[in-house]
């Protein structure tokens, strides 16, 4: 009689994650840059929201699209982060189906915002370079709160699907995830079943929200340099391109990182190796949050000032203490 073997299509009630496969030997090096760069990212983005709070001067358009973003910097990381290191640090990798599916809602939620807060920081800068007189009466209290809902909304109604397809997929007894986070693809790749929806839906949902963000992007600043060729003076066009500085930086930084990792880690697969893969998925998700404090911080005058004045009146406070 042919003995069947007891298999559950059913998903594991625990994965366990495998951290950067072939970075064992200098995992402690790598635990320590990931963990380096978080921290900064955190206190860099703290301090970035204390002073915007703060300082008066700053409640503007422009400064409040910046909270939004140092806001998701710091969720960001901390969606991945903490995990990656306790694999790093104490082996942890076990995480249970539901975290997992929690994880990966968030992380891939949390980059879907990001890309929409760019864009419309982008608008912003439009606004307050094409239209100067308006830009107030234009970008209201009341419109960039629906600006900041859309964008939160739309990162939701796109997600939730992904976790959902993922929890109906069927496995077939393996929860060996070859990543350090529950990243999408890395948890359909465990699966035994079908999973031809799961792959179009990630990469049309991918292709589809970068491609309409960066051509919004890409349109914004056509009609920007635009205005900036018909100022009359050399001086207000130096002024007009110093305004958008910071922002340029910070988009290449993070979609330049996104669509690399992402073109790896999908197409990559036979020509770059998969330890390259994850060590690029995690520093697509820190490295940006580290670096967009230090962009706008010597960039942007009014925030460099302001972050100055704090250290230099929290020295002499130290000082006269003593």
């Amino acid at each position: 009689m042919l003995h069947v073997p007891n298999i559950s299509f059913h998903m594991p009630s625990v994965f366990l994650l495998v951290g950067i496969p072939g970075l064992q030997e200098g995992a402690v090096w790598t635990s320590i840059f990931f963990c380096f760069l978080y921290v900064l990212a955190i206190l860099g983005n703290g301090i970035i929201l204390y002073v915007i709070k703060t300082e008066k001067s700053l409640h503007t358009p422009m400064y409040f699209f910046l909270s939004m973003l140092a806001l998701n910097d710091l969720a960001f990381p901390s969606s991945t982060l903490p995990k990656t290191l306790a694999i790093f640090w104490l082996n942890d990798g076990l995480i249970d189906a539901t975290s997992c599916l929690t994880q990966m809602f968030f992380v891939h939620c949390l980059a879907v915002i990001e890309s929409g807060i760019l864009a419309s920081m982008a608008y912003d800068r439009f606004v307050a370079i094409c239209f100067p007189l308006r830009y107030n009466s234009v970008l209201t209290y009341a419109l960039l709160e629906k600006i900041a809902l859309v964008i939160l909304a739309r990162a939701v109604v796109v997600i939730v699907p992904i976790p959902v397809l993922v929890g109906h997929l069927q496995y077939c007894g393996d929860n060996i995830v070859l990543h350090s986070y529950c990243d999408h693809m890395a948890v359909v790749n465990v699966a035994c079943g079908d999973t031809q929806i799961d792959n179009v839906y990630g990469l049309a949902l991918s292709l589809s929200i970068t491609g309409f963000d960066l051509l919004f992007i890409g349109l914004s600043y056509a009609l920007i340099l635009r205005a900036i060729f018909k100022m009359p003076s050399r001086e207000a066009r130096h002024k007009a391109v110093g305004t958008c500085g910071s922002h340029i930086c910070v988009i290449i930084v993070a979609y330049l990182l996104g669509i690399f990792s992402y073109v790896t880690y999908r197409f990559g697969k036979k020509t770059i190796p998969h330890t390259v893969h994850i060590f690029l998925a995690n520093v697509y998700i820190v490295f940006p949050s580290f670096m967009n404090p230090f962009i706008y911080g010597v960039r942007t005058k009014q925030i460099r000032r302001r972050v100055l004045h704090i250290v230099t009146h929290q020295l002499n406070t130290c000082r006269f203490s003593y």
